[in-house]
């Protein structure tokens, strides 16, 4: 429907509208890939043999085309908060500071709860939840939470308090709490991953959300260059000049190994591993270089996405419209899939019912396939999730007005 304005001029209102609509589909257009990027670790992480041995980024066992498997995907988690961020932002353009406020504090909560039973569940395929994975949707959630409160301050304030959380947590690598109490448990969830064991139940701590808040706000103070409003050629150079920025600060403290991330590079007995080594930078929390490697290359695509869309770029763009719908669906079905493929090949399909992360199980060790097997399977998940979540994406767009917690989904 065209955007109502003070004007009679009917051009004015196309105009605006193909605007907006452009870039609205460039948020939508980034997300969509890096969910489709993100769902290859995750097929990565149960079907690819060696992930029962090793980490795709340990060095010392490691291939260029495992490494950069791992790699790739490193962009995914960051672009995700950042966008959550734009979107927050942009979802409070026509709504008071409260109402946004209590939406941001409930979506958070579902996200937290989201991610322990829904998404646990999907993980495990236990009920009886052995083990809690607090990954990128609790880290969502508790973002969203403290988001709720930050909308209130002066934005200046919540940019410096963004840039600190991103640009400073780096000065607390050392801080390191020992044991299990309370104290340990509060600090390996605002800075230092740790796993921690509460009667019969493990949790992991994978995401620390101190840096996770920064980049969040980050995105939520960058959403105004996406309002009605600004000008487009103007917000094109903006994100350009800052994703260029970002990624020539990261070369610059990278090279020095001064400031920015605890694992420091060294040469390697090859060259291609020292370039290697130079990009293994910290996921755990991320690192001020992780951040700016990350973002920087997606405020440029950003920024340089502006004229309307091929047919590829346009199917793309169904997945990200749906991310939250996609995440949950597809971590069921690459857990479905391991359990049938465990069976076929011989390690029992009751293996897959998991007690611990899956890489942790030693009666797996040895399943799996090679990496080429790896790249078909998530070829074909993505072949699959296409139409599911097409279908999704035109029933929440029929059924949003009435039913409002759809906006939850």
């Amino acid at each position: 429907m065209p955007t109502l304005t003070l004007t009679d001029n009917p051009s004015l209102h196309l105009v605006r509208d193909s605007v907006v609509a452009r870039r609205i589909e460039s948020i939508d257009l980034l997300r969509g890939i890096v969910m489709i990027i993100m769902a290859l670790d995750h097929v990565r992480h149960f079907f690819h043999q060696p992930a029962y041995f090793y980490e795709p980024t340990d060095l010392e066992h490691t291939t260029l085309s495992l490494f950069f498997t791992r790699w790739i995907t490193h962009f995914c988690a960051p672009v995700f908060v950042f966008l959550a961020g734009v979107s927050a932002y942009l979802y409070g353009v026509r709504k008071t500071k409260k109402e946004v406020s209590q939406y941001l504090l409930t979506r958070g909560m579902w996200l937290i709860f989201v991610e322990l039973f829904i998404i646990g569940l999907g993980q495990t395929f236990n009920p009886t939840y052995p083990y809690f994975n607090l990954q990128v949707i609790w880290a969502i959630g508790i973002t969203m939470i403290a988001l709720s409160v930050m909308i209130y301050l002066n934005r200046q304030v919540m940019l410096l308090i963004a840039v600190l959380f991103i640009a400073a947590h780096n000065l607390l690598d050392h801080v390191h709490m020992q044991g299990t109490g309370g104290i340990s448990f509060l600090w390996s969830v605002l800075h230092e991953p740790s796993v921690f064991q509460f009667g019969r139940f493990h949790i992991y701590v994978m995401y620390p959300v101190l840096p996770w808040i920064g980049i969040l706000a980050i995105g939520y103070y960058l959403g105004s260059l996406f309002s009605t409003h600004y000008d487009p050629e103007k917000r094109m150079k903006v994100l350009i000049l800052m994703g260029f920025v970002s990624m020539e600060l990261f070369l610059f403290l990278r090279t020095l190994n001064f400031y920015g991330d605890s694992a420091i590079w060294v040469n390697q007995k090859t060259g291609s591993l020292t370039l290697l080594a130079f990009l293994n930078v910290t996921k755990y929390p991320p690192s001020l270089l992780y951040t700016l490697m990350t973002l920087g290359p997606a405020l440029v695509f950003l920024g340089l996405v502006n004229r309307p869309l091929n047919p590829l770029a346009k199917k793309i763009l169904v997945f990200g419209k749906v991310p939250f719908f996609y995440y949950v669906v597809h971590i069921y079905i690459i857990h479905l899939a391991a359990v049938i493929a465990a069976h076929i090949s011989g390690f029992g399909w009751f293996n897959m019912i998991l007690s611990d992360r899956v890489n942790r199980v030693p009666e797996l060790k040895g399943f799996g396939y090679n990496l080429l097997t790896v790249y078909l399977l998530w070829i074909l998940l993505i072949l699959l999730l296409y139409p599911i979540c097409k279908w999704y994406y035109r029933y929440k767009r029929a059924h949003m007005p009435e039913q409002k917690w759809l906006s939850y989904m």
